[in-house]
């Protein structure tokens, strides 16, 4: 379809504003956080209404033109990568905190609030929004529910999935459902926990709503520094098998904590081989007793060296470190390559081992970090782009990472959401009646394909054509996406 064709339909019911079509316009939205991929999308809708995101699903579905719904753009598995011949739906002026009740505990808000956001605004209520990306202070609610994020406090307070008790969504065809309730349970099939991680191929979100947390009487972390990863990879175990249910629980090695330190300034030990951070929460009795526990088996554990924060300004510090990794490793390297998988926590020190090998083989720098309590893990590849070849080299590098999570009994995503990076992947981790199945939802709520088409579940002959070039030693590449 001619985009003038399109752009004239789409007129009639939005402001000349609220659509991008020249070039340097559309540029900020050719990717996402995984910028090794980059689109130009035809064009970009920017909505400020319900009424105006239903209108150009309809105009959309009844044009046959794919949607790619987008949120802050901080996603890093490419989920938000456009189309050539598609139109980006971004949800960005959707930022109204509907309304907060503090005696049920619950927010109402639009998918383009700011996850930090709605801490901020029930912070008067002493009440704050648990699941707490590194990207917090910019990636949206919408996003969070599209991809199930997670945040160094998920271990005790859970993922997005866990945290979102109704959301409103339009389908590709225009109608407006309600899924989830207020209640503690709803009738019928769990489509809320289907919507959530969907990754914006099933409908888009136009409001959530979220539970709320009371504050903590009391917080208080612990940093221990290791001389070998394993064991701090042990301690893991240890703290876990010991009844202790962190409200997180974090590892970093020796290049991330350099990194952070460098970055951040958080009095991080920068010989350490790795370190853990434990935060412990709940009331001051609960906390004071743990704490004492806490110490003993980080000793028993092999640490060589604690730190408990003296007061709150140190606390936060110690958790500024961590989730200023990501953009801190940025500093060592022209690039990296972000991986995200999740395995059973007794495998941890068998993994670490292992990505050590990988690192060595393919001779690549990896500076790890992990949502460690539940086994999350983070390897940043560090490489260049500019190096012929070495972006093929880390995408063959950050594949057997997530293989090998599927070895040991994990799996290959933990809360970044699968989008063009992962998909190959999805063959490794899934049969093909289980992807049939996967496309059978697909098609049930989205019959003409046209909600971020290409993402997320891979097609059944791509499968059947991995396996045949894992047989012959190829690899199967992603012909159709643009990279930088």
């Amino acid at each position: 379809m001619p985009t003038s064709t399109l752009i004239r339909h789409l007129r009639e019911f939005l402001p000349p504003e609220s659509i991008l079509s020249a070039a340097e316009d559309l540029a900020p939205y050719e990717s996402d956080g995984l910028t090794a991929y980059r689109q130009m999308p035809m064009l970009v809708v920017i909505p400020e209404t319900e009424a105006q995101v239903q209108q150009t699903l309809k105009l959309c579905h009844e044009l046959a033109v794919p949607v790619v719904a987008r949120g802050a753009g901080t996603g890093l598995s490419g989920g938000a990568l456009p189309l050539a011949n598609g139109v980006i739906l971004s949800l960005a002026r959707f930022k109204k905190i509907i309304t907060i009740d503090p005696l049920a505990r619950i927010a109402r808000v639009q998918p383009g609030v700011r996850n930090l956001a709605i801490s901020r605004a029930a912070a008067v209520h002493q009440l704050y929004y648990a699941p707490d990306p590194s990207s917090q202070i910019a990636c949206t609610i919408g996003g969070n529910v599209a991809e199930n994020s997670g945040g160094v406090h998920c271990l005790k307070y859970g993922l997005t999935v866990h945290n979102v008790l109704r959301v409103r969504v339009i389908t590709i065809e225009g109608e407006i459902l309600e899924i989830g309730s207020e209640a503690l349970d709803s009738a019928g099939y769990d489509l809320l926990a289907l919507l959530t991680g969907s990754e914006g191929m099933l409908a888009v979100i136009t409001e959530v709503t979220v539970k709320l947390l009371p504050k903590p009487e009391r917080a208080q972390v612990m940093l221990a520094a290791f001389d070998d990863v394993q064991k701090a990879g042990q301690a893991v175990g240890n703290i876990i098998s010991a009844g202790i249910i962190p409200a997180g629980l974090e590892m970093m090695d020796t290049l991330a904590i350099q990194a952070a330190e460098d970055f951040v300034h958080a009095g991080y030990p920068c010989d350490a081989a790795a370190i853990l951070l434990c935060e412990l929460d709940g009331t001051n009795e609960e906390v004071s007793e743990q704490i004492l526990q806490l110490h003993d088996i980080l000793l028993s554990s092999g640490a060589v060296s604690l730190r408990t924060a003296v007061d709150e300004a140190e606390r936060l510090k110690f958790w500024a470190g961590r989730k200023a990794a990501f953009p801190a490793v940025g500093r060592l390297s022209p690039d990296y390559y972000c991986m995200d998988g999740t395995i059973p926590r007794s495998q941890l020190p068998h993994v670490l081992q292992r990505i050590s090998e990988l690192s060595a083989e393919y001779d690549l720098r990896v500076a790890n970090v992990f949502h460690a309590g539940d086994g999350n893990l983070h390897p940043l590849i560090l490489y260049d782009a500019n190096i012929p070849g070495e972006l093929e080299k880390t995408e063959a590098f950050g594949g057997k990472i997530l293989e090998l999570c599927v070895t040991v009994g994990g799996t290959i995503t933990g809360e970044h959401g699968v989008g063009i990076e992962k998909i190959d992947q999805m063959c490794s981790q899934f049969s093909t009646p289980e992807l049939a199945m996967f496309h059978g939802i697909k098609q049930a709520w989205d019959v003409t394909g046209l909600l971020n088409p290409g993402k997320a579940v891979p097609a059944l002959h791509r499968c059947a054509e991995l396996g045949a070039m894992h047989v012959h030693g190829g690899q199967l590449k992603h012909p159709e996406l643009p990279r930088f």
